[in-house]
């Protein structure tokens, strides 16, 4: 079980022009959140925990990798993965440091994982997740009495955490809606005495809870009056092996998604998609820009919302998506952008502050390769307006090496924008595709398989 390392690999360019029709079922990858999680849970956890549909990309990768130099055994069998988990409170200091690539949620989530323990883990990355700030999930384990030992500035990696010989269980209210700072603390007080609670004044994605509820940990949620939540949890109970089939990534289904609207005569199904409602702000926003979403045969797997998605061509037009929806497609601005580029009108969207602390500064990131491609958009601090070109006239890449698009090592840009290419009047380029694999390594095969012209 090799992560592979792409970040030492060339850049390779990609390009999508112009396509027929798209037209097909597909069935997607396993969802990221919750095959990160799996992971960490059932290599935490006593016993035996099984994993199908767990999504094989190299940050999911890095994290059971992790587990595996701090105790857990983990091995594919077949389409299963079999975790022997080394019990709660029982994790190895780890003989070197923890490599996590490029996985942002890997990384954050197992700080507060080891956070606590009374030993010394080192956690290093790729260029990109070393530029990213974790002072947001240190401050409350600090709080907690873990120790930063050594960190580059501003709290970046590499850094150095050890943890007290008793952590102090904390009352902490998120600063900003996060799910892997809410995560972060809810693992770290796995190993601390008595009772710690999260206070969550706007609802993110709840897998966490969900998922440690499922392994047994005492964990109670509570909503008041104000809609803010209460996450209470017992530290030191016993996390007991699971069973764990994995949904299909509603952030993967995006791209095939949103490329059925846009590509005139598309009509596609997107089978086993996670409907988790704090995962389907994206949904919600194209089905008010008018984009044909069946959703067909909703049913349960492993305590989560699933249903298949039938997707039609769609004429979109312009909407104002509300801030409070952001943290339910935070990752799917992106793709987003791209749709508000094909419909009429303009599309506002507000409450972004976060895209810029993501695998890139996505919103600038975004914004660039929107301009480059012939899109009329206009970039705030934490805003984005797209005027769109309903028939995609005058969007692509102008002229030979024009209108490449700026990836900066992250996956969610190079996908966004070769979907723009499928619609557009001319081609879209990619300056690099090699780190796609990071999150949805099936992506150029099942967009193919649909007729997606992408080289």
């Amino acid at each position: 079980m090799n992560a592979p390392a792409h970040s030492s690999a060339q850049p390779a360019p990609a390009s999508a022009s112009r396509s027929q029709a798209l037209s097909g079922r597909i069935r997607l990858p396993g969802d990221k959140s919750i095959s990160h999680r799996a992971f960490m849970f059932g290599g935490l956890a006593a016993g035996e925990t099984r994993i199908t549909g767990l999504l094989e990309g190299e940050d999911v990768l890095r994290t059971g990798e992790a587990m595996k130099a701090m105790g857990a055994a983990i091995e594919k069998r077949g389409e299963e993965w079999v975790i022997r988990g080394v019990g709660n409170g029982c994790l190895l200091e780890p003989g070197a440091p923890l490599d996590f690539g490029n996985a942002g949620t890997g990384s954050r989530l197992t700080m507060g994982l080891v956070g606590t323990y009374d030993m010394k883990t080192t956690f290093v990355g790729d260029a990109s997740l070393s530029k990213r700030p974790m002072g947001r999930v240190l401050d409350p384990l600090r709080l907690m009495g873990v120790q930063v030992l050594d960190a580059a500035p501003g709290d970046r990696m590499p850094l150095t955490l050890h943890g007290p010989k008793r952590a102090a269980p904390i009352d902490y209210r998120v600063p900003m809606p996060s799910a892997q700072v809410k995560s972060a603390v809810l693992l770290a007080a796995l190993n601390a005495p008595g009772v710690t609670t999260v206070i969550e004044p706007v609802m993110t994605r709840d897998h966490t809870e969900k998922m440690l509820a499922g392994f047994g940990a005492s964990l109670e949620v509570e909503t008041d009056a104000e809609g803010v939540r209460h996450i209470r949890i017992e530290g030191e109970g016993k996390l007991v092996g699971q069973v764990i089939a994995v949904p299909g990534d509603p952030s993967s289904a995006a791209f095939p998604l949103v490329a059925a609207l846009i590509v005139p005569g598309s009509d596609i199904v997107i089978e086993n998609a996670l409907m988790n409602p704090t995962r389907t702000g994206l949904i919600e926003t194209l089905v008010e820009m008018g984009g044909s979403i069946e959703i067909l045969n909703p049913r349960k797997a492993g305590g989560e919302d699933v249903a298949d998605l039938r997707v039609r061509h769609s004429e979109l037009r312009g909407v104002t998506v509300p801030p409070q929806r952001a943290p339910s497609m935070i990752d799917e601005y992106p793709v987003l952008c791209v749709a508000a580029a094909f419909a009429e009108g303009q599309t506002v969207m507000e409450g972004l502050e976060e895209l810029r602390v993501k695998e890139s500064d996505r919103l600038a990131a975004v914004a660039a390769g929107l301009a480059a491609n012939g899109v009329d958009c206009t970039e705030g601090e934490s805003w984005l307006v797209v005027r769109g070109s309903p028939d995609g006239k005058g969007l692509g890449g102008r002229g030979l090496g024009g209108g490449t698009v700026a990836t900066h090592l992250d996956h969610r840009i190079a996908m966004s924008f070769l979907v723009m290419g499928l619609a557009a009047e001319r081609p879209v380029t990619v300056d690099d595709r090699t780190m796609v694999a990071t999150s949805f390594p099936e992506f150029f095969g099942l967009m193919a398989g649909l007729g997606a012209h992408i080289e």
